[in-house]
């Protein structure tokens, strides 16, 4: 391959005055040396990401720059004009231009270098000797790296751009064009026992090719002039390498200096962090690192942030097994509640169409009538039975791919489905997703010669650990799990009268306890694991139309609450109960979530005695309830509907009067001049918060 840039790419007296004069000037000579195969659409790619962003900077530099599928080869042009070109940087025209070409696929070792140079513009002595420079050739090489920029070339006279300082590396000598990072990519460690102050930052930009990397040299060359540790993960198109957790734990603070939103952003939760543009990281890195110390000095931190895709908040370095557990778990949980919520709910509908005999219908690619409402019913009863028959090995998929990532999926599907062929169900479908992951993770672990690295996550591991969770599901563990969940079931079809109801009122508690949390979960998964079968027993429907019931009790009893006594709580509490009365009514917990976050310790008790109520009085009535969500509008499918809606009556109406007494308490206590502090609002509680059933 051609180098990135010769002297044919360079032109020293560029006469251009506009920016798009300058890119059209300087792309003409990549289409001379056949770099460019469309100058026109190549341009119009160069005006749309300069219209995402101006891409002048401070101290004299320009750098258009886009990815475009009119790119044969990286390649970079260089223009010097003497009177400047406009490019958008606050402190006035650019006399600098780099054009950076990229192909729309290219690999990880050019853009490496295209980062490379963009750190180096933050190099004093590096622009300097590109101004002073009069061969193209020696310009060339110069920005290649072939050459270094002659000693003392920055004179006193030259802006450099605000709030960066000469970089170790380039104060022999321009640094060769390679990103300085550790050999596996990752931002050297500090040392835990140095420094006074210690900053991570995450820089980003649309492109992925420029901005990120000189923010990261700038805001690296500030900390190093401000005596301050600052260890940047570059997000671009060169590669994404989550820095160590451990330098995240040890850092006082954050920068965020970003276009495009941060990846994985939940990791520097309850840190210092100042958020701001890119650009801003490549102008005034020294304002932010002080920024960022006075926030640190004033105690200020962020709350953690919403949560990506659960695998990305599964297993991370240093936390306790059972957090890690959990979240492995949560993560099967979280891929499966979309099939139990399609599936069961066109389950419902079938039956509610067809009748409670819709199970019986033939096959609907041998027998359909178009105008017969059986025909239909039996249709979407068989949809959701597929939908339904996805469940288990959806869970044990994802509970891998919480644990392994990706390579997970497999075995997770495969053991998934095992469960389910031997009848091992729900508990099955957990032990197949945790054996899966746990073998894919020990494969990963053994040391691969470098010629079958390729192949290892498309062929050797999906084989290999296929085979193991196979062999282990079907011979070692399936059995006993397979006879452990029928005695259960058993149980449960045999529970009557104060069993039933010491049951419903544990489910009710579970519901009520974290609104959507991990227990609300658990109880959920429980009961949607029973009716999850072409012929659900009494019992489990029993169970789902319980929880269910109690999940609606705490939205429905704070709207109630705060239209009876609306005096008791904030204008935003009484914004907030107008809206719960919607997500109660459709089953959906969080619904209370601003008031329990606001007033745990009366609000989260409240609820779990209403639950109970509701929960004890559910499988008292022998209501039952074959669709795992819906609310009241699923009430014509529900056995019992009358006494249904008396048992959720009543434990909203328990709800409402705790939660009325208890606050009514604290406000008198207030008024006979007591000060009372204010319950810790559990960041935790509402943002661990996923939809429930939902």
């Amino acid at each position: 391959m051609s180098e990135m840039i010769t002297a044919d790419l360079v032109d020293l007296d560029l006469s251009a005055e506009t920016k798009e004069a300058a890119a059209r000037a300087l792309a003409e000579r990549m289409v001379t040396e056949g770099r460019v195969t469309d100058l026109d659409g190549f341009l119009a790619d160069v005006a749309a990401r300069e219209a995402q962003m101006p891409t002048g900077l401070d101290g004299g530099i320009g750098i258009p720059h886009c990815r475009s599928e009119h790119v044969t080869e990286p390649t970079l042009a260089f223009g010097r004009s003497a009177r400047g070109i406009d490019f958008g940087a606050p402190d006035g025209p650019a006399d600098l231009i780099f054009l950076i070409a990229a192909p729309a696929g290219a690999d990880d070792a050019h853009l490496t270098i295209l980062s490379s140079l963009a750190r180096q513009l933050m190099n004093a002595e590096f622009t300097s000797a590109l101004r002073a420079v009069d061969d193209a050739a020696a310009a060339a090489a110069l920005i290649r790296g072939d050459e270094a920029p002659a000693a003392g070339a920055a004179s006193s006279g030259e802006t450099v751009p605000t709030g960066t300082a000469p970089s170790g590396a380039a104060a022999g000598g321009a640094p060769p064009m390679t990103d300085a990072r550790a050999e596996d990519g990752t931002a050297p460690r500090p040392d835990a026992a140095e420094g006074p102050f210690r900053i991570v930052a995450v820089t980003s930009c649309p492109t992925g090719i420029a901005h990120t990397y000189m923010a990261a040299e700038s805001l690296e060359n500030a900390g190093r002039g401000a005596g301050v540790e600052v260890v940047v993960e570059t997000q671009g198109s060169a590669g994404f390498t989550r820095l160590d957790p451990a330098v995240i734990a040890a850092a006082d603070g954050v920068i965020f200096a970003h276009d495009v939103p941060v990846r994985d952003k939940e990791r520097f939760a309850g840190k210092p962090t100042v958020d701001v543009g890119v650009k801003a990281g490549i102008n005034r890195p020294a304002e932010l690192i002080a920024e960022v110390r006075g926030r640190a000095a004033r105690g200020e931190v962020t709350a953690a942030a919403a949560a990506g895709t659960p695998v990305e908040r599964s297993g991370d370095a240093g936390e306790g097994y059972g957090t890690r557990l959990r979240k492995w778990l949560m993560s099967g949980v979280s891929y499966m509640v979309p099939f139990v919520a399609a599936g069961g709910l066109l389950i419902a509908v079938g039956f509610a169409i067809g009748g409670y005999r819709i199970n019986k219908a033939p096959s609907v690619m041998d027998h359909f009538v178009w105008t017969q409402a059986d025909s239909w019913g039996a249709l979407l009863f068989q949809i959701g039975g597929v939908a339904f028959n996805f469940l288990i090995p959806v869970l044990a998929g994802y509970i891998a791919y919480g644990m392994a990532d990706r390579p997970g999926l497999v075995p997770g599907f495969v053991g998934g489905s095992i469960a389910l062929t031997i009848n091992a169900g729900f508990l099955g479908g957990l032990v197949a997703g945790l054996l899966a992951g746990g073998v894919v993770m020990a494969i990963q672990r053994v040391r691969i010669a470098p010629a079958l690295r390729g192949i290892m996550p498309v062929v050797v591991i999906p084989l290999i650990s296929s085979a193991v969770v196979g062999f282990l599901m079907f011979v070692v563990v399936g059995k006993p799990i397979a006879s452990a969940q029928k005695g259960m079931t058993d149980w449960l079809n045999g529970l009557s009268g104060a069993n039933a109801i010491l049951l419903g009122t544990l489910l009710g508690l579970m519901m009520c306890f974290d609104l959507g949390g991990p227990v609300n979960k658990v109880a959920y998964t429980f009961a949607t694991a029973g009716i999850a079968v072409s012929d659900p027993s009494d019992s489990a429907m029993r169970i789902m139309a319980a929880v269910m019931a109690a999940g609606m009790v705490p939205p429905l009893a704070m709207a109630l609450a705060t239209t009876v006594r609306g005096r008791l709580f904030t204008q935003t509490e009484r914004e907030n109960g107008k809206a719960a009365w919607v997500l109660g009514a459709s089953f959906i917990s969080e619904g209370a979530i601003p008031f329990a976050a606001a007033d745990p310790l009366r609000v989260i008790p409240s609820s779990m005695v209403g639950g109970a109520v509701t929960g004890a009085l559910s499988m008292s009535f022998g209501a039952t309830l074959r669709a795992p969500h819906g609310g009241i509008f699923v009430v014509p499918l529900i056995g019992n509907p009358f006494l249904y809606l008396v048992a959720i009556a009543a434990g909203v109406c328990v709800t409402t009067a705790l939660v009325v007494v208890l606050k009514g308490m604290r406000r008198q206590s207030h008024e006979a001049g007591g000060k009372q502090a204010p319950g810790a609002a559990t960041v935790a509680l509402e943002e661990s918060q996923q939809p429930v059933a939902a």
